[in-house]
């Protein structure tokens, strides 16, 4: 396709597509989560993180189906790159530029920043090469979020606390979870329970943790949590005509609600930010799928 046939609205959908941009409201909320638990600190250090984050997220994803070109024309002809809405050309240079993007301003902030960033990105592209070849590529997927969490904490004041790393471990766990399911939404096959016990783990880990005033609001939070995924988890499990897709877009944007259990906030305001990025992400996801 020449530069003059290019239609601009249609190019846009196509790079929000590749990017699984409804998905970016729950980069936000790790991003968000992850630097309380380290301190907080100033608005600097959350912008160049926010940022940062943004852009290995939108590079790892055009990467991923850089990568996929070959499954794609042969699985999924509707993706972007066989379907000839952009070239493979063109999804390499813009993933690999939005990883370079990415990288600089987190490294930034700092020298743990620095080898968190560096560890983070050799997940995005270790996930991206092997994740259709490999039956563990959603523990890889899940590290992707675990570096993600402990570069945002090491953008606060305290750095890398304990509690952000266990925070960092139930949001990894939570992705195992969701993963596994995800890997059956092209499948006909039997879909084992067994994944559903990792989508717990945030909830375990809150009522575990959190004593005295904190206690009662964490349980109200983790029974929000677990209402939710359940709800998401009958389109693939209970329901007459399985939907596995619909459940995996509502396990994503529920990862909103796990960063939300990982703080347990006094604050209503600070509540109503995480809750207003689960509603961006739900409303995103009639837009752009999120898978």
């Amino acid at each position: 396709m020449s530069s003059s046939t290019i239609d601009p609205a249609a190019y846009l959908r196509t790079l929000l597509i590749l990017g699984r941009t409804s998905n970016l409201p729950t980069v936000w909320s790790n991003c968000l989560a992850g630097w309380i638990l380290g301190g907080e600190g100033d608005l600097k250090s959350l912008l160049l993180l926010s940022s940062g984050a943004t852009m290995l997220y939108l590079g790892g994803m055009f990467l991923n189906d850089a990568f996929d070109e070959d499954f794609d024309r042969q699985h999924r002809k509707e993706r972007p790159i066989p379907s000839g809405q952009i070239s493979a050309n063109a999804v390499w240079a813009w993933g690999l530029g939005l990883l370079v993007a990415g990288m600089l301003p987190l490294m930034a902030i700092g020298r743990t920043s620095t080898v968190l960033t560096l560890c983070l990105i050799a997940a995005i592209l270790l996930y991206d090469a092997v994740h259709k070849a490999i039956a563990v590529a959603p523990i890889i997927m899940a590290s992707c979020r675990f570096f993600l969490f402990l570069v945002a904490a090491s953008a606060g004041i305290k750095g890398v606390t304990g509690t952000a790393i266990w925070c960092g471990l139930a949001l990894a766990c939570y992705i195992v979870g969701l993963s596994f399911i995800a890997r059956k939404e092209s499948s006909r096959g039997a879909l084992q329970y067994w994944p559903c016990l990792f989508l717990g783990a945030p909830a375990f880990l809150s009522i575990f943790l959190n004593a005295g005033p904190f206690a009662i609001r964490g349980l109200i939070l983790s029974v929000l949590q677990i209402v939710w995924v359940m709800w998401c988890l009958q389109h693939a499990y209970w329901k007459a005509e399985r939907n596995i897709g619909y459940s995996v877009s509502g396990l994503l944007a529920g990862i909103v609600f796990v960063d939300l259990l990982a703080i347990v906030p006094d604050s209503i305001w600070l509540a109503l930010t995480f809750v207003l990025l689960f509603f961006a992400a739900r409303l995103f996801q009639r837009f752009v799928p999120a898978t």
